[in-house]
């Protein structure tokens, strides 16, 4: 199950992202979590030095392209690949215990691994739009074979940038953090207007709540999207800061909220025809908008109409 945190910068979702993540993987279930923010700051929260952090995907985004192109006979070259390239025939597969990305590009911390998209470098300043490096992680998503008791727990750039490409439509599940603020707020309607016609699940998840009325802000704002709402934690200050910080450490009320999140989840189906649907609708789109003109290829021809994405990939005759 993929599981995407979202909301505006400052709401939390990166601290919400590390802790979900804490919480799945204590359960006994494998996680990887992965940092496709601007700001990178998920392994810091989890603990890790930056020279402990894995190799950045965006970094090697060519290598990647060429491992997950296998010998699809539709894609020319990993040049031809762009971060929308769907499987077809021949693409290699991945699992969340593919070597290639758990050797290369993940380290192990608080029980799951972690990968990263990295930071804006010297290099890219002026010159480069972040969403090249999230590319790798939209390509990842696409290739990704995950079952339903494993989990993709990924910490999304802040705001609308989420929708700068089509990476928005590929998890299960999006939890939008809010603060009980009319800028929370409207973060939210923001999101939840532009994923309405690609039936994203999405359930708004609030924090820094102080007091009823806060509560009480986010319930007449939201409705029923209000899923659950974390209180003001201590714990999670201390953990921002610096601090030794554990699961049972964190406060009852936000430890039960957690569960909530894991168990809304749980429940929410796996619907691989819309994924695949659009997988394929966005990498047309990315074609025509602007990929065809910047590969001079016809990049619509790598679809491969007869492939089904599902939990044991096939074709169909077509």
């Amino acid at each position: 199950m993929r599981v995407a945190f979202v909301g505006k910068g400052g709401s939390g979702k990166t601290t919400l992202s590390s802790l979900f993540a804490r919480y799945v993987a204590r359960q006994g279930d494998p996680v990887v979590a992965i940092d496709a923010d601007i700001n990178q700051h998920l392994g810091m929260l989890l603990g890790l030095d930056p020279a402990a952090l894995p190799e950045p995907l965006g970094a090697h985004l060519g290598e990647i392209k060429e491992y997950l192109r296998g010998v699809n006979p539709l894609i020319r070259s990993a040049a031809s690949m762009v971060k929308t390239t769907p499987p077809g025939r021949g693409s290699r597969l991945v699992t969340l215990a593919d070597p290639f990305f758990a050797e290369r590009f993940s380290v192990p911390v608080q029980g799951f691994d972690l990968m990263v998209t990295g930071p804006f470098d010297e290099d890219d300043l002026g010159v480069a739009c972040y969403h090249s490096k999230v590319g790798a992680v939209e390509l990842y998503l696409n290739h990704l074979v995950d079952e339903r008791d494993e989990y993709v727990v990924v910490d999304m750039t802040a705001g609308a940038d989420s929708f700068a490409s089509g990476m928005f439509t590929r998890f299960d599940m999006t939890f939008l953090v809010a603060e009980p603020t009319r800028q929370g707020v409207s973060v939210y309607r923001q999101y939840l207007d532009h994923a309405r016609d690609f039936e994203v699940p999405i359930a708004v998840v609030g924090n820094k709540v102080h007091s009823e009325q806060d509560a009480a802000f986010l319930a007449e704002q939201v409705g029923d999207d209000l899923l659950v709402c974390l209180e003001h934690s201590p714990a999670v200050r201390a953990m921002e800061q610096g601090r030794p910080f554990t699961l049972d450490d964190l406060e009852p009320i936000n430890l039960d909220a957690l569960a909530v999140l894991l168990g809304r989840v749980r429940v929410q189906e796996k619907d691989w025809e819309r994924f695949g649907r659009q997988t394929v609708e966005f990498h047309v789109r990315n074609a025509r908008a602007w990929a065809d003109a910047a590969t001079g290829e016809d990049l619509t021809r790598q679809i491969d109409h007869g492939f089904v994405f599902g939990e044991s990939p096939r074709v169909t005759a077509g």
